[in-house]
């Protein structure tokens, strides 16, 4: 089995901005207030979101100017309670903002930040871990990575509120984005036991697919490509709702009919609440 390569995602940055800058031209008024997937969150309120990741990322980041005292504590609950406040904190006060005023602040913004994270060493330490992979230190590609998927799929939130999601579906744009998700397979079966060598299958179907197994190895899970060994189980999920399972927007009962399986449910039923965001 091969190991996974490191990721190279910084110049999809502009291409996925071009798509968005596109797509919010042309919204008309009502499609701006349209209901997304995710929770009480309608179109204005992901984009301002997705400028709030920018902003974010260049002040802290950039400028090392963190603003607040940060989470109670490094505890996962305390995490996504922290960012779900800064969240929504930032959408309360995004509704001051007409929709104009948000696509061109998301343009003006855009060059400053895709510079910023083309810019970071791809192999040394990144400031903030992938905490849904299970990382305390993370290098910066997968940190940049990480942003990568945030950015794809709050963008892929709107195209779906407003029946355009084929754009962002493309081998050059979703690949990347499945090829970063994937990797938090080891940390999510991490409590599920089996004996050294019990191979599972991963498959996610269609444009930007791919094929990936999780080998139990003596302590650990690891990832990998190009094992020609047999498998324990098999997972196949529908590349169409991949993204929503990922970024739970996917309810159980729906992702059922999108997934199939062969083997024993403990080697399976992980596959449903496999989450790739914090927050």
């Amino acid at each position: 089995m091969q190991p996974l390569p490191i990721l190279s995602t910084a110049h999809l940055f502009p291409v996925l901005d071009q798509h968005l800058l596109t797509l919010l031209r042309a919204l008309e008024p009502a499609d701006w207030l349209k209901p997304t997937v995710a929770p009480k969150w309608c179109v204005h309120d992901v984009a301002l979101h997705l400028l709030d990741g920018s902003l974010r990322t260049l002040s802290m980041l950039r400028d090392g100017h963190f603003g607040s005292s940060g989470p109670a504590s490094p505890a996962p609950d305390d995490v996504v309670l922290y960012l779900n406040q800064l969240n929504a904190d930032w959408v309360r006060a995004g509704q001051r903002l007409s929709p104009q005023l948000v696509a061109w602040l998301l343009e003006a913004i855009g060059p400053a930040y895709n510079s910023y994270m083309a810019s970071l060493p791809l192999l040394e330490p990144a400031v903030f871990s992938v905490g849904w992979a299970g990382e305390e230190q993370s290098l910066n590609w997968f940190h940049v990575a990480r942003d990568y998927t945030e950015k794809w799929h709050h963008q892929q939130q709107i195209r779906q509120a407003v029946g355009q999601e084929q754009p962002l579906l493309t081998p050059e744009l979703y690949s990347p984005f499945l090829a970063t998700c994937i990797r938090a397979l080891p940390h999510h079966y991490r409590n599920v036991a089996a004996a050294p060598g019990t191979t599972l299958q991963f498959t996610v179907t269609g444009a930007g697919g791919g094929t990936w197994f999780l080998q139990r190895q003596a302590t650990t899970w690891h990832l990998g490509t190009d094992y020609r060994g047999p498998v324990a189980a098999t997972i196949t999920l529908d590349g169409a709702v991949a993204w929503r399972l990922f970024t739970k927007s996917l309810p159980r009962t729906e992702a059922q009919r999108h997934i199939t399986t062969t083997g024993k449910p403990q080697l399976t039923e992980p596959i449903f609440s496999l989450v790739t965001v914090m927050a």
